[in-house]
């Protein structure tokens, strides 16, 4: 618990052991770093770092993510080997905290857990990994409770991939999404399918859910200033961390007031229970874009998936976060060149922090069972400060 405290309370680590390279322009990243980086290197143009592309055991990845928090609250990690690959976005709310806990945890507990069931990965496998996250979070708040009791009002969602064999499994808590682009026959055409389930207020069937399991609190879901909110505080309905809306003990002074109930919770208002599928990978399908919310807050899935299909895989990630800014710098009736000018903070008036991870299928691979080497792990590597 220590070490996870003081990996928590630190600068987040940079897994690169290099320096990062300035780019200002979209050119490929090529040529190959060693440490687990897949063959790709990173750049860093301001407020943007990514990997143009690189290689994962079942095809290639881009990735890219765009600070717009005082501290980015953003966290991700592609990880793949022997065992397949498991891709991990982390939204977090209130505080940086529970994203990075989740990054530092989630895949440790997955594999520990598979390891038991000799690398057999399941839903209840992954159910489990984040349940033991979920407990080992709600640890370091009451660890901290006396010192830092604000630790009970952050979270994060979490948006999480597992490809094993020729399985997809998709678990996701709160309200990141991912799409999925599927050839469509012999037409050249690419159709969109989300896979996942969010669990955001505004949405009117997460709404009735709260509703069915609160049947007897009126204020269980709230509209304040045009968005619904659950209990007129924040949009997702589940969550890791949140403690304050889990455990009544925490939701008392000494934490802000702004997050206190004004009547006793007698149950757990948000979960951390994920919605999981499965999906058998189909050689139609030919790329998945996993995104936090602030990417989908500017592009339909209809628009993502054109924009990775109709251009060249490398930079596919920093190519969604540009056409979300300036889809954002649109709205706001400016420059998209302007909007580049703003500084972290200000900036999260324009857009949220965005993390965007496209994976590409090898279909020769993934038909055959094998995984191309060696292994990777990849975590985003903005500074946090």
């Amino acid at each position: 618990m220590l070490q996870g405290l003081m990996n928590l309370l630190s600068v987040c680590w940079n897994p690169f052991g290099h320096e990062v390279e300035s780019h200002e322009t979209n050119g490929v990243l090529g040529g190959g770093d060693g440490g687990g980086s897949g063959g790709s290197r990173e750049g860093k143009d301001g407020l943007l770092w990514f990997r143009d592309i690189g290689k994962y055991g079942s095809g290639e990845f881009s990735m890219a993510v765009i600070q717009a928090n005082q501290v980015l609250e953003d966290q991700s990690q592609i990880e793949s080997g022997q065992f397949g690959t498991f891709v991990g976005i982390y939204d977090g709310h209130g505080g940086p905290e529970a994203a990075r806990y989740v990054c530092d945890n989630l895949f440790s507990h997955f594999r520990a857990i598979t390891a038991e069931s000799e690398g057999v990965v399941t839903a209840e496998t992954i159910q489990r990994a984040f349940r033991q996250t979920e407990e080992g979070f709600t640890a370091l708040v009451s660890e901290l409770w006396s010192t830092r009791p604000n630790m009970a009002t952050v979270g994060t969602c979490c948006l999480v991939g597992v490809i094993y064999q020729q399985t997809l499994f998709i678990a996701n808590l709160g309200d990141s999404r991912v799409v999925l682009g599927k050839k469509v026959g012999n037409t050249g055409g690419m159709a969109a399918m989300q896979l996942s389930t969010e669990h955001n207020a505004n949405i009117e069937a997460i709404r009735h859910e709260l509703k069915e399991l609160h049947p007897t609190d009126p204020q269980i879901v709230v509209l304040k200033h045009g968005v619904w909110r659950v209990k007129g505080i924040i949009q997702v309905s589940r969550s890791i961390g949140d403690v304050y809306m889990k455990h009544a003990q925490y939701n008392s002074e000494p934490i802000n007031a702004r997050f206190r109930l004004p009547e006793p919770m007698n149950m757990p208002i948000l979960s951390a229970n994920p919605t999981i599928i499965s999906h058998a990978l189909h050689p139609n399908d030919s790329f998945l874009i996993f995104a936090s919310d602030g990417l989908w807050e500017h592009l339909s899935n209809e628009k993502a998936v054109a924009i990775v299909h109709s251009h060249p895989r490398a930079g596919s990630a920093k190519r969604l976060v540009k056409a979300a800014l300036q889809e954002a710098a649109r709205k706001r009736e400016m420059r998209y060149s302007d909007l580049r000018k703003i500084d972290k903070k200000v900036r999260r008036h324009f857009h949220d922090d965005i993390t965007v991870i496209v994976l590409f299928f090898n279909h020769d691979l993934i038909s055959r069972g094998a995984v191309q080497g060696p292994p990777v792990s990849i975590r985003s590597a903005l500074e946090h400060n």
